[in-house]
């Protein structure tokens, strides 16, 4: 199955007539908009005020767009209020080079609990997961759901072995079985399980329930990092 992920051209964007149906159809995209239009009122005075906050912190841009798949193999800006420094990729492979030890949890996991990147303002967003809102966008644009598997980037993918064909027929979600099982703090081979139960045994209740637990679940924030 790494070949199917192998295959997908990932500067190729497939019109929406040549994407797979989605994972709920009307059913779930019904959910997705109705949550994600009352989710942006709801939140729309925190929003203005973290976006003020990453902007004070070093004047750098407030919003960071990283490149993911989503259904069907089609690439997308994931949007998240940007935590990082602006020249994170430098810090980082620096960080890596210096750091055996770090380098190895970075290739298992694709995730460092002690990340040189991260800004005292991202700190305190990723631990309350308040990066991910600008995710709600995403959700109105189609290319996320509220609920579904973790979005990857294309390499990630390639490690999803016979999973991968899972992920591709759904859109990914800003909360999922992942989220509210302990995120950071499981296996990246049980965050693949989560996104292969998820679609087998998808329905609109078990969405509904997910959302419910995610609350709690960002709130205690667990395998937050």
């Amino acid at each position: 199955m790494k070949g199917i992920a192998k295959s997908i051209n990932v500067g190729f964007q497939p019109t929406e007539r040549e994407l797979p149906p989605a994972l709920g159809g009307v059913a779930k995209r019904g959910l997705d908009i109705i949550g994600a239009t009352f989710g942006l009122i709801l939140v729309s005075p925190l929003f203005v005020l973290l976006a003020v906050l990453v902007k004070l912190s070093d004047g750098g841009p407030i919003f960071y767009g990283h490149r993911r798949v989503g259904r069907g193999g089609r690439v997308f800006h994931c949007l998240k209020f940007r935590t990082m420094v602006v020249n994170g990729e430098q810090a980082l492979a620096t960080y890596l080079r210096d750091n055996p030890e770090a380098r190895a949890e970075w290739e298992a996991t694709r995730k460092l609990k002690t990340d040189p990147r991260v800004t005292r303002v991202g700190v305190v967003l990723r631990k309350l997961s308040l990066d991910e809102l600008p995710q709600i966008i995403n959700i109105l644009r189609g290319e996320m759901s509220i609920v579904g598997p973790r979005p990857v980037v294309h390499e990630e993918l390639e490690n999803y072995g016979n999973a991968a064909v899972h992920y591709l027929k759904t859109r990914p979600g800003l909360t999922g079985l992942w989220q509210i099982s302990g995120r950071n703090d499981v296996s990246y081979d049980a965050r693949v399980e989560f996104d292969r139960h998820y679609v087998e045994n998808w329905s609109l209740a078990r969405d509904i329930v997910i959302i419910v637990k995610t609350v709690p679940a960002v709130c205690m924030s667990r395998g937050s990092y």
